[in-house]
């Protein structure tokens, strides 16, 4: 499979990066600095692209079997909400003008719902992140209108970050509009984990113009 990978230094697109070039994929790693993808392997096309360049963007795009986007503004960019907004919004035009139509966009635990509301409305949402959250969010809003694009929306656990330490296991269990939570009633999942999510959806086809996320 040829996979084009948006955001592939980044610290969900490295894992992805790597689960995908493991299972003997071809992958177009897109990010602003190549320098910082962190793979020399021959099946790996290292590309960098201003995603809101979007004819480049879907000139790079073309010829992939699907894309995935790991694209992140930037968690200490002080305009993140527009930027996250416009990126994502640029990256899903691309991916419409290069003809590629299987799209899985990575966005963030703020868009499931618990008791019927979305976890970044909640009172206790950490305000240091809550602008890039809500940009998701509203980016969720208008991916849910497109009728023309395979797409998928991901959403990681709850505690999906670098602290979380249990590696690869190979073992999750999926959800769809809400949080999947253990025994203990955390919802949890690491980073190397997410990418085989990703990677699995890949190869199974499951999920199709739907959210779906996935923990322990």
């Amino acid at each position: 499979m040829k996979v084009a990978l948006i955001g592939a230094s980044g610290f969900v697109g490295k894992a992805i990066l790597n689960e995908l070039v493991s299972r003997g994929n071809e992958v177009i790693a897109i990010a602003r600095d190549t320098a910082k993808i962190e793979s020399n392997n021959e099946k790996v096309s290292k590309t960098a692209v201003d995603v809101l360049d979007t004819e480049k963007l879907a000139a790079v795009l073309a010829g992939a079997d699907a894309v995935v986007s790991a694209f992140n503004a930037g968690w200490t960019n002080p305009n993140l909400y527009n930027d996250t907004l416009a990126g994502a919004n640029a990256i899903q035009a691309a991916v419409k003008l290069s003809g590629v139509k299987r799209y899985i966009f990575i966005g963030g635990a703020g868009t499931l719902q618990i008791d019927g509301h979305q976890i970044v409305d909640g009172p206790d949402f950490p305000a240091e992140i809550k602008p890039g959250a809500t940009a998701v969010r509203d980016y969720f809003n208008t991916l849910k209108q497109e009728k023309e694009l395979d797409w998928l929306f991901f959403s990681p656990a709850i505690e999906m970050h670098p602290g979380i330490t249990t590696g690869r296991t190979g073992k999750y269990r999926l959800g769809k509009t809400s949080p999947v939570f253990n025994e203990e009633g955390r919802s949890i999942l690491s980073v190397e984990d997410l990418a085989i999510v990703i990677a699995d959806e890949l190869e199974n086809n499951a999920h199709h113009q739907e959210q779906f996320t996935a923990a322990y």
